[in-house]
């Protein structure tokens, strides 16, 4: 465990120093150094693997392959999340909160805090520069991912509870290993909803601050009317009304989908939490 923490300090300051000089939007800078706090060598070996530009001028091609964007993605959720869910273990330890409860005050605070800061604040230029239409555009992806992750971590931190005879509190290290392996298990089953996320623009990933910083017109939207024609008395579809058309097709074919994993991800979340819950009672 001492190797453990030692690593992780190190792999800290390597990240802290070297990410300085990569390209990349500064949310995304501060989410690597979280998410190596949380992960250790493996969090500094996702950055020079997935971010890290590796020549100078490569930094826009290098991140733009979909699995590198997706690890964007996922990581994005991890540092903002694991911030509020580490204060909600630590809460839920001091004051000796029952298991369930302690699940939902970590799943309350790492909602809020990836949601409301990590996500729609310090992202809010993408949708404009309106606080209030990140909220809005934001809580869907953040929903889905957190369902994911948390199920992931509740049952390592279940098993870590009840392979440690002692009571976990934050005052121990071991309770900061076992946070840290559940957060690492969170990242990595919360990598394929990302994946789904990112695949139909529903979370952005990789970025590079030597682009010119994309408008709100220039955002991808689905179902987005075209404007009237002035063909009067055209009676057949035109290009744009058939364009218009599908793309109202796709919107609604994507909304059944979100219905389909907001289902999903929360079935996920609460057999695990089920699971959890056996695991420390028995």
């Amino acid at each position: 465990m001492l190797l453990w923490f030692t690593l992780t300090g190190a792999s800290v300051l390597f990240v802290i120093i070297d990410i300085r000089s990569t390209p990349e939007s500064p949310v995304l800078k501060w989410g690597f150094v979280l998410l190596t706090a949380y992960t250790g060598p493996i969090g500094a070996f996702l950055y020079v693997l997935g971010c890290r530009e590796p020549l100078p001028g490569l930094h826009e091609r290098y991140t733009a392959v979909r699995w590198r964007q997706v690890l964007g993605s996922t990581m994005h959720c991890v540092a903002g999340d694991g911030i509020g869910i580490l204060a909600g273990a630590a809460l839920g330890s001091v004051l000796a909160l029952p298991n369930l409860a302690n699940i939902a005050v970590e799943y309350a605070l790492g909602f809020g805090f990836g949601w409301t800061i990590f996500q729609a604040l310090f992202m809010r230029d993408t949708a404009g520069g309106s606080y209030k239409q990140a909220l809005k555009g934001t809580f869907v992806a953040e929903f889905l991912s957190m369902n994911v992750l948390m199920a992931g971590m509740v049952l390592i931190v279940a098993l870590g509870r009840s392979l440690i005879p002692s009571p976990l509190n934050p005052l121990m290290p071991e309770f900061w290993f076992v946070m840290s392996m559940a957060l690492l298990v969170g990242f990595t089953v919360a990598y394929p909803i990302n994946w789904w996320l990112v695949a139909r623009n529903l979370k952005h990933g990789m970025m590079t601050v030597r682009r010119d910083e994309v408008g709100a017109d220039d955002l991808p939207t689905l179902g987005e009317p075209s404007t009237a024609s002035a063909m009067e008395g055209a009676r057949a579809e035109s290009p744009e009304m058939g364009h218009a058309h599908r793309a109202g097709e796709k919107g609604d074919n994507l909304a059944a989908q979100i219905i389909g994993m907001v289902v999903l991800t929360t079935a996920i979340f609460a057999i695990a939490v089920w699971v959890a819950l056996m695991v420390e009672a028995g």
